[in-house]
């Protein structure tokens, strides 16, 4: 392919891994960050933010497509609703203005109603900035994401080895779809090849349902460790996430919105992107193996 594509979000735990992925496609990948950051050396680099509409016009010249792969998860909630919201619509005014006939954006599964979290809430709303944009847009909902150095696996990994014995709020029993890393990549990179995903919505979900309970204790029996899970009828999410940080390497900013989504059900409403970009899905224990394996290997994250 030679159109080329802008990453944004290209240092984080998903986008570092779709860089490579593009660049091992023969695909044309410019990057927009922030600061210098080492990729492979058939990678662009540009600096700039998603904040700052002035830097945008360089990043977007002669791109065919744009991943959108930006969330805010740090500051309160108005905080990170306005930063998201503001981040969204300069890269819509911009793609528009440079030319862009593609956006693909990872965002988040879940519905709206009871319980739904502020963190979801925003990723929707940023989904509906860049569909309103004049550029087709791929919508990408994801459940849990499970792969060395993103947060949900790190906040579990780190529980199960530190607590044997965990007193957890009675919603670790929701339901959700957790799919491996490496898939959801396979899923950015075949959007940019199949033509029929643009201007589509698609859920994407790994082969398994489980709730937060049996991810942590399938973690446990996979690491050879003991694990006593007590549900407790009331804790909040923010006292929640003081504990996790206290326990975790995850930061109760980062926690607050990961726990908050809990309380919501994650799981597929439909599965027609099997179709379009088919392969075999990850298995929960091998996308675990993946990641601790993942991490033993330097260089790798």
């Amino acid at each position: 392919m030679t159109q080329r594509v802008l990453v944004t979000g290209a240092s984080g735990f998903i986008g570092r891994r779709l860089v490579g992925a593009l660049a091992d496609a023969g695909v044309p990948v410019r990057c927009l960050v922030r600061r210098p950051v080492e990729f492979p050396g058939t990678v662009e680099t540009v600096i700039g933010d998603l904040l700052e509409p002035l830097t945008l016009p360089a990043a977007l010249a002669g791109v065919h497509t744009v991943y959108y792969l930006v969330h805010s998860m740090a500051g309160g909630r108005a905080e990170f609703v306005r930063r998201d919201r503001e981040a969204a619509e300069n890269l819509r005014r911009a793609a528009e203005q440079a030319g862009v006939r593609r956006v693909i954006y990872l965002g988040g599964l879940g519905e709206t109603g009871a319980g739904f979290s502020g963190h979801l809430a925003s990723r929707l709303e940023v989904a509906g900035i860049l569909q309103s944009g004049g550029y087709a847009t791929t919508f990408l909902r994801a459940a849990i994401i499970f792969g060395a150095g993103g947060a949900s696996f790190e906040m579990i990994r780190a529980l199960v080895q530190h607590l044997p014995l965990m007193i957890t709020p009675r919603w670790v029993s929701t339901r959700c779809q957790p799919i491996a890393v490496g898939d959801v990549i396979r899923y950015l990179v075949g959007c940019l090849f199949q033509e029929a995903t643009a201007g589509e919505t698609f859920d994407i979900g790994g082969p398994e349902i489980l709730s937060y309970r049996e991810m942590m204790e399938r973690l446990a029996a996979l690491t050879g460790r003991r694990l006593t899970i007590v549900p407790v009828p009331v804790l909040t999410p923010r006292l929640s996430s003081y504990w996790v940080g206290l326990i975790t390497p995850v930061k109760p900013a980062i926690a607050i919105p990961l726990i908050e989504g809990l309380a919501s059900e994650v799981v597929c409403r439909e599965n027609r992107i099997r179709e379009l970009i088919p392969f075999p899905l990850t298995p929960f224990d091998e996308a675990v193996v993946q990641a601790l394996q993942e991490e033993k290997t330097p260089g790798n994250l």
